[in-house]
Order: C-alpha cells, then structure tokens, then sequence
C-alpha cells in the first residue's frame, strides 16, 4: 500500500501545487532519476508518495549522475518553458515562493539575463536586500553574459529540475527527484546547484554524467556564473549572509 505525503498551504500562490505536479511529471523520462510519484494535487495541497531514506553509496550516486544526463537531454521546447500543465513558475520555499518567470527564449545568456538576473534584482530591491548598486552590477554581467557562457553558450535548451540542491535529492538509496522547479534550461544549472551545498559521493555524480554526456570545456569556472540566480534568490528571501555572497560573486563575474 502507498503511503501519503502531504504537502499544503491555505492561500497558496494560484497555481503553485499544479506547477509543482506538472513539474515532476515532465521530469519522469525513461532513464532518467526516479520521481516521486504526484497521487492528487488541488489548490491547497500536494499529495505525494512517503519515501523512505536511506544511505547513497558511490554507485547509486554515479547512476544518479547517468541518470540526470539523460533527464537533461530529454530537452524542452525553449529557454524559460514550462512543463505542459504549468500556467506559472515559482523558486523558494513552500511558505514564500518568489515568481518565477516563464517564456520562450532562443539563447540561454539572453534567457538568464531577462527571465532571472533582472526580475532577481527587482524583487531584491522591492524587499529592501538589494540596491541600485546591485541592479547596476546586474546589467554588467548581463553585457558579459554571451562571453562568460564560453563553449557552452550555444547548447540546446535542457530539461532541467531547476532547484537540484541536495535537499531535493532523496536517496532510498537510489536519487529520487522532489520539489522542481522544473523549466527549459542550461544543464549546467543543475549541477551548480549541487555544487552550492554539497551533495554525497558528488565527484561521482559528476562522474556518472560525464559518462553519458561530457560537459563542455571550462564548467568549472562557469558554476558560479550559474548559481548567481539561486544565491540572489537566498539574498531576497533570508538576507544576512547571503547578501554579502551574492555582491561579492557579482563583482567577480561583472569585472
């Protein structure tokens, strides 16, 4: 018998439960990490299947990484798309969801710069974290974003989880993918977002999808360039910290 996991909030953001469900939908493809399963899904509430962890070891962790290369090469039809079923996008916590804007875009620099970077910065400065400086910071690195892209600038849109911290990666012991924040994408973004806090066996992650699908040359240097939005969203919504990381990775990328 299936046990449920129930995810709610009275006066939840229109569309948010829906955009999650149609998110782990889309992330299911044949080869792929597994999902958890979506059982009912309403305004208020998300009913998933209860999962049970347990601890990874290397070889789940490399088939992770196997498995999240074919994720990612299952595509979206464009930068910025959303999963059929999706009308709205959204990054953050349950209890304050920052929108998250949704599109069509042919090119990943021209995607991250007006559907993250600027609204990031926006929503930044009406909640009083960020300032005129840090918008101006902004649009420096969004004149350098076509450059800073290097050898991966013009890769195809990837279908992406598009919040893959490690907190969002249940192992049971094999990666069970949750709380998406699924979109059309740079595969890149994914695997920056592990590397901000850390996730177990991660070199093998890494390992596994450069077996199925090699990251262009240069990633590395490009992983802060990518967790610049996820950071901006902690400066908007926790402040402290974050802010500071936030600046100091701008000034990096727009010098």
């Amino acid at each position: 018998m299936t046990t449920v996991h129930c995810k709610s909030r009275v006066g939840a953001p229109p569309g948010y439960f829906a955009t999650e469900a149609a998110g782990l939908r889309w992330l299911e493809v044949p080869g792929g990490p597994r999902v958890a399963r979506v059982l009912d899904v309403g305004p208020s509430h998300l009913d998933l299947e209860r999962l049970s962890t347990a601890r990874p070891t290397s070889a789940d962790a490399r088939a992770f990484g196997r498995a999240l290369a074919v994720l990612h090469d299952a595509g979206a039809p464009a930068f910025g798309a959303l999963p059929p079923g999706a009308d709205a996008g959204f990054f953050g916590p349950l209890d304050d969801p920052l929108p998250m804007v949704a599109g069509a875009w042919d090119d990943w620099p021209t995607f991250y710069a007006e559907a993250r970077l600027r609204p990031v910065v926006e929503q930044g400065r009406e909640r009083g974290m960020l300032t005129a400086d840090d918008a101006a910071l902004v649009e420096a690195v969004c004149a350098r974003l076509p450059r800073l892209a290097g050898d991966a600038a013009d890769e195809p849109p990837a279908r992406v989880h598009g919040d893959l911290w490690s907190g969002n990666v249940l192992w049971c012991p094999e990666a069970v993918l949750i709380d998406p924040a699924a979109h059309g994408g740079h595969r890149e973004t994914d695997l920056a977002m592990l590397l901000l806090f850390g996730a177990p066996h991660l070199d093998e992650i890494l390992a596994g999808y450069g077996d199925v699908h090699p990251l262009a040359p240069g990633w590395r240097e490009r992983v802060g360039l990518h967790q610049l939005y996820p950071l901006a969203v902690h400066a908007v919504l926790f402040g402290g910290g974050y802010v500071g990381q936030t600046r100091r990775l701008l000034a990096g990328l727009a010098a």
